[in-house]
């Protein structure tokens, strides 16, 4: 099973999106210059834009915010930091240029957390590209592998997280078992369940 497969599984659910029309793509490949990998078009053509696991935000071409405005904005705010990081001698945490400058990074998307996702192009075919993370304030984390795999693992890492996990320590001697089990229960806490929702 494929790693889009697998992923489809875990969100279960019928794709709210499940119209895949090429022509979609067409102006934001001519932005980057190239095909985008196969397994990312899939995936949003089968669900459009939306939220993965309540973390995860993805943005389709025909979404209410379209993926080239925001790709467009997005690489356009790096590649400004990244001057002015270059300028004053303190680059080493964007590491990489960004698109439209050749082999920069391509925005698709971010998370709740206040990270950016990019694709690195770094091979001719798109479909062996790898995502970069801009950790928020932290640099840069590289993913050696394809979009699908890259969703996969954030939405098994959610899912994997301890019961009590989004709770500060400290508060758990004021809270008695049945506040715990509430928090948990509405999923304020502890494990996320694998869910995809529509923008």
């Amino acid at each position: 099973m494929s790693s889009l497969d697998e992923l489809r599984a875990l969100l279960g659910g019928e794709p709210a999106h499940g119209q895949a029309n090429p022509d979609d793509w067409t102006q934001v490949e001519q932005y980057v210059g190239s095909a985008l990998p196969s397994d990312f078009k899939a995936f949003l053509d089968a669900y459009g834009s939306g939220v993965i696991s309540r973390e995860l935000v993805l943005f389709h071409p025909q979404g209410t915010n379209p993926l080239l405005e925001r790709m467009r904005k997005t690489n356009e705010v790096f590649a400004e930091r990244r001057a002015r990081a270059l300028s004053s001698g303190d680059s080493e945490h964007l590491p990489y240029p960004f698109h439209p400058e050749s082999g920069g990074l391509i925005s698709w998307g971010y998370d709740y957390s206040g990270d950016e996702h990019f694709f690195l192009p770094c091979d001719p075919d798109p479909n062996r590209w790898q995502i970069v993370t801009m950790a928020h304030e932290e640099g840069c984390e590289p993913f050696d592998g394809p979009f699908s795999s890259f969703a996969l693992s954030w939405v098994r890492r959610l899912l994997d997280v301890d019961r009590h996990h989004g709770l500060d320590p400290a508060a758990l001697e004021f809270l008695e078992p049945e506040d715990l089990e509430e928090l948990v229960a509405s999923e304020e806490i502890g494990p996320v369940q694998p869910t995809f929702e529509p923008a």
